[in-house]
């Protein structure tokens, strides 16, 4: 109930939330989470030192019980809980959290298995040397303090640090909308580094990368690979890869792993346990037994082999699936002038020097205002006790004077003095009045004077105050400086586990119910045409293989549903089978949904080849004749669950999809015997969301069955089938060119005998075809026997065909001659299918390793068959 008196002010809620979320969001930025960049300390690691200053705890103390220091710094300081101060002052001891640590501990301060540290009330604390070089000269008004937060105290704002913390310590931090992540560096480097910034001020960020190679983590390990610390020296943001430091020892009849050194900020314990874990469930085939050795001499973690394993093989899968190989990600973001700014090597060392410059110019004028007290005194020293008769004058005003301030006024007077120097007269002690006294009074005055010629030079000389700067940094270089302890493997990047998988070539199989397995090439045979061909395959009940493209082990495959979406899979990641094995049911390899099917496939390089991914576009044609293009790079970034290729309307699927480079030509054939081509710049790109655009106008009971893509149109031809066996080739100039979206022409001259058209694919008198029926028979057979006949004709018959059985796809084959004849005198044959384009755009299994040339095209029956 409002008094008398009371005023209610109404205030929007939205106004006042926002407002009050600003303002708690600045103070954790400024106040908590981020590090000066001067400095390098938030504030409350700078209270702590400030206050173990106040207590005296120097590292030539004794250690002091770390309850007096918390509490200490939480009553004068940080009004905060006393975990905050303790666990931060428990870090800053810790030798595998700061490379260089500020705090001497003395107890239990927690282990790199991740145990806590002993309570505050049992274990002691000191400064360690090097924070003495921190807080140095903090008494000589070279920073700045501020009120403590109920104004009873002051505090300093930043340390006058000789130390570049920020660079030599790094830190890590998360405040609001924000966060910093920043990595430990080698003192002497960082010195170099520095003094050779002051010496240029041009110096580039590569020179001095020169002095300052890459981050030096305080638990040492290796950096895999140097992109990482190049982009986080440039930008102020880098992924840096760390792998464990190890070794390999034989431990009576067994191969053994030794791990010596461990990434940065990585539990021991925690990693143990869980590569435990990964052995018991077999994935990571190969190790007999893990033991932890670590005492206080050093890190061993024994990883003892089974008498089978590969050393090198089981390591990789150990840097691959546990904490040995890790990663740091840095993000330089540091406080600039109070406001949070994204910094790279050049300006962490700039803001550093630009700060210690200040502190050397307000050292010395502190140092200048006392010498010149000083000297003022001594002058009058000089003008009193410099000859006897003065002195005994001086003697006569103190002796009758009534008080010491009619003294002083006397003296004042008489000697023509100053009230300072006066009183300095009257606080002489009487031994200060013998002539040896006398002497050393005015040879202090002659050094003072010196001394105040010095300063003065140094204020008017800006290059002595860098040349002092540089001689201090050095210094601390001499005291504090040590090796590296992180090692830079240049020639190492992204490990991946085909590191491991020899790169073979192989045929992937996919069945029409979505079983898929990788087999190896000499699994097939090759027959002539008509022949009856020998079984490819065991599948289910009804079910039959519907594509089939060769492949790498090390290369990627873009999986396409009726649906429209986009999955990824390795060609290694595909179950291995032999060629009679069913394989596995692809849902359990990706993530698809349960009543969606694999329509299309594309077998594509290195996705992560930003030049090759923007050269490249994926085609995509659905059954009501949609045809779309987008560009390759925006398929670039797997995700487990895929990702939408193209938008499906009702009573419609994706059927093909193809990659092209630009200057390709479109063929698209329907179920009824019609084709149409057109130039591929016809259809404009568009983004992965677009439904794309008419390729086709087609009659009502009429469909899409397959695309081609052409890109020699001399020499190659198109092939329809038809699900009878009947088929033929046709010169690609039969087709005439039209615009996109015209009704075609006719290719299959369909009746009763021939059937459907169920297929189209373009080829040489190089290729071979491979007919899959849906009874699971395979035939091979060369191109060159068939010859090139007219458009509109019924083709002739392709493959003998038992009872009702149908064509179910086609596979268009390359095969180098010298190969075949090789096989066939050793009693081998090699059926290869292809894949799915064009065979120059993609790096396809060498079959030849004499020739760079001889790569099999690829397989466009992805989804020519009807369902």
């Amino acid at each position: 109930m409002q008094k008398e008196g009371e005023r209610l002010i109404p205030i929007n809620i939205v106004d006042e939330m926002k407002s009050s979320y600003i303002d708690y969001s600045m103070s954790v930025i400024v106040s908590r989470a981020l590090p000066d960049v001067r400095d390098g300390l938030k504030p409350v690691h700078r209270r702590v030192l400030y206050g173990m200053y106040g207590l005296g705890v120097f590292s030539n103390r004794k250690y002091l019980k770390s309850a007096r220091i918390v509490g200490d710094v939480l009553g004068k300081y940080h009004p905060h809980g006393d975990s905050s101060v303790y666990d931060a002052m428990v870090r800053m001891a810790q030798p595998w959290s700061l490379r260089y640590p500020q705090v001497d501990g003395q107890g239990n301060f927690g282990s790199m298995d991740g145990d806590p540290p002993a309570a505050m009330r049992y274990t002691e604390a000191r400064l360690k040397k090097i924070s003495d070089d921190i807080l140095a000269d903090l008494d000589k008004e070279t920073v700045d303090f501020q009120n403590n937060f109920d104004d009873s105290l002051q505090e300093p704002t930043v340390m006058p640090t000789k130390i570049p913390n920020l660079l030599v310590n790094g830190t890590s931090g998360i405040a609001v909308g924000m966060a910093t992540n920043m990595a430990p560096h080698n003192l002497s480097e960082s010195v170099d580094a520095i003094t050779a910034y002051i010496d240029n001020k041009d110096i580039t960020i590569d020179e001095l990368m020169q002095h300052i190679v890459a981050p030096d983590f305080p638990t040492g390990g290796i950096i895999y690979g140097y992109d990482g610390v190049r982009d986080a020296f440039h930008t102020g943001r880098g992924r840096v890869v760390l792998r464990a430091k190890v070794s390999f020892e034989e431990i009576g009849n067994r191969n053994a792993i030794i791990v010596t050194e461990i990434p940065y900020q990585v539990n021991k314990a925690e990693m143990i346990a869980r590569t435990a874990e990964l052995v018991k469930d077999e994935k990571i085939p190969g190790i007999y037994e893990i033991r932890d050795e670590s005492d206080r001499n050093g890190l061993r973690v024994v990883y003892e082999l089974k008498n089978d394993a590969i050393p090198n093989v089981v390591l990789n899968l150990l840097y691959k699936y546990t904490s040995l190989q890790t990663s740091f990600s840095v993000n330089n973001i540091a406080l600039v002038h109070g406001r949070p700014e994204q910094l790279n090597l050049k300006d962490i060392i700039h803001h550093f020097v630009e700060h210690r410059h200040e502190v050397v110019i307000r050292r010395t004028q502190f140092e200048l205002r006392k010498a010149k007290e000083r000297a003022h005194i001594l002058e009058g020293f000089m003008k009193v006790i410099g000859t006897q008769d003065s002195l005994d004058k001086a003697i006569s005003i103190i002796r009758h004077s009534a008080n010491p301030q009619a003294a002083k006024e006397g003296l004042i007077q008489e000697f023509d003095l100053s009230e300072l120097q006066a009183q300095a007269i009257l606080d002489l002690r009487l031994a200060r009045l013998t002539g040896m006294e006398l002497d050393k009074i005015r040879d202090e005055y002659d050094a003072i004077m010196k001394e105040i010629q010095n300063l003065e030079d140094i204020l008017a000389n800006e290059s002595r105050r860098f040349e002092i700067i540089k001689e201090e940094l050095l210094e601390v270089k001499e005291k504090y400086g040590d090796e590296r302890r992180t090692e830079i493997d240049y020639s190492g990047g992204e490990m991946s586990i085909e590191d491991i998988i020899p790169n073979e070539s192989v045929v992937l199989t996919i069945s029409h119910a979505g079983y898929i397995k990788r087999t190896l090439l000499s699994e097939y045979k090759i027959q002539s045409r008509g022949g009856v061909g020998n079984r490819a395959a065991t599948t289910r009940d009804e079910d039959f293989l519907e594509y089939i493209v060769s492949a790498t082990n090390h290369q990627y495959m873009l999986f396409f549903t009726e649906k429209g979406r986009c999955y990824w899979l390795r060609v290694f990641e595909i179950p291995e089978g032999s060629k009679t094995a069913k394989g596995r049911a692809v849902q359990n390899l990706i993530n698809i949904e349960p009543d969606d099917k694999i329509k299309a496939y594309i077998r594509t390089n290195n996705l992560k080849d930003s030049e090759y991914v923007n050269q490249m576009s994926v085609v995509m044609v659905t059954k009501n004749g949609t045809i779309k293009k987008t560009s390759l790079e925006a398929y670039s970034r797997p995700r487990v669950n895929g990702v939408n290729a193209i938008e499906i309307r009702d009573n419609d699927q994706l059927l093909s999809a193809y990659l092209t480079n630009g200057t390709s030509e479109i063929m698209i054939a329907t179920k009824n015997g019609k084709c149409i081509r057109f130039p591929e710049e016809k259809v404009r790109e568009v983004g992965r969301g677009s439904i794309g655009v008419r390729g086709i106008m087609m009659e009502d009971n009429d469909e899409v069955i397959g695309m081609i893509v052409v890109n020699d149109v001399e020499n190659e031809t198109v092939l329809v089938v038809s699900e009878k066996g009947y088929g033929k080739r046709t010169a690609v100039e039969d087709y005439r060119i039209t615009n996109r979206g015209g009704k075609g022409v006719i290719t299959l001259n369909i009746t009763e005998k021939t059937g459907n058209l169920i297929a189209i694919q373009n080829v040489t008198d190089e290729d071979g075809l491979m007919i899959i029926n849906k009874s699971g028979v395979a035939i091979r057979m060369n191109m060159d026997e068939m010859r090139v006949m007219g458009r509109n004709t019924q083709g002739v018959r392709m493959i003998n065909l038992k009872k009702n059985d149908e064509i179910a796809a086609i596979a268009k084959v390359a095969m180098d001659k010298d190969v075949e004849e090789d096989l066939e005198e050793n009693g081998e044959g090699v059926d290869v299918p292809a894949e799915n384009g064009n065979p120059e755009l993609n790096a396809t299994p060498q079959l030849n390793n004499n020739s760079e040339n001889d790569t099999p095209a690829e397989d466009a029956e992805n989804s020519d068959s009807e369902e």
